[in-house]
């Protein structure tokens, strides 16, 4: 019989996780189904098949870990935004930062129920709120962008800057956070994401002196 060859091609198999990736994967899911205060960092090992002291040592406690995911989080939104097509303006990519923001929670659910629920509140094992450095890294963004819109005219010169950054920013996780509250309560936001960015192409432009419609950036 004529010898035959298979022409299929060989994939190789992915690496296996470290310990580190698995106990954030693990951390990730529970604290999104469950609840910060509700998971304890044995449920997390016992998910992640490894011990509580690899978590220890490669985030130090409860609270490191959910800093940890939301770094991650975060890291993800801004190589979004950099993996993106540069907008032609400051406004255009203001709204493009933001626009990446809304792509990546939809892509993750979990990481959009983390930031909406467990995201800057105070725990019963830490007095401070947490910040994650991830989140202070696109906050900068968004003041880099709104500073060059005051330095080209196209922002209101009385218009604090702080206070347009927390303004934006808030107004967009809240729209996410209702989305979110909706699916664990009898809360009513009947909108999708596609409105969400509708709001925001029509409250960006009111923040320069010459006003026009904007189109969300392609991601």
């Amino acid at each position: 019989m004529p010898e035959t060859t298979s022409n299929a091609t060989v994939v190789a198999p992915m690496p296996p996780l470290s310990s580190r990736d698995r106990i954030l994967h693990s951390g990730k899911h529970l604290f999104a189904r469950n609840g910060y205060e509700n998971t304890s960092t044995v449920a997390i090992a016992r998910e992640a098949g490894t011990s509580e002291s690899q978590l220890m040592k490669h985030f130090g406690s409860k609270q490191g870990l959910l800093a940890a995911i939301f770094d991650r989080g975060w890291a993800n939104i801004i190589q979004r935004v950099k993996d993106s097509r540069a907008p032609a303006s400051s406004p255009e990519r203001l709204l493009g930062v933001l626009d990446a923001m809304i792509h990546e929670v939809e892509s993750d659910p979990e990481l959009k129920e983390l930031i909406a629920l467990e995201a800057r509140r105070v725990r019963k094992d830490s007095h401070d709120v947490l910040m994650s450095h991830g989140y202070r890294q696109f906050a900068d963004l968004l003041q880099g962008i709104l500073t060059e819109m005051r330095n080209q005219g196209q922002l209101r010169h009385d218009a604090n800057l702080d206070v347009v950054r927390v303004a934006i920013m808030g107004m967009t996780e809240g729209l996410l956070r209702e989305q979110v509250v909706a699916k664990r309560s009898e809360c009513h936001a009947d909108y999708s994401s596609a409105d969400i960015r509708k709001m925001l192409e029509t409250v960006i432009p009111a923040l320069s002196q010459d006003a026009h419609p904007l189109k969300a950036v392609n991601q």
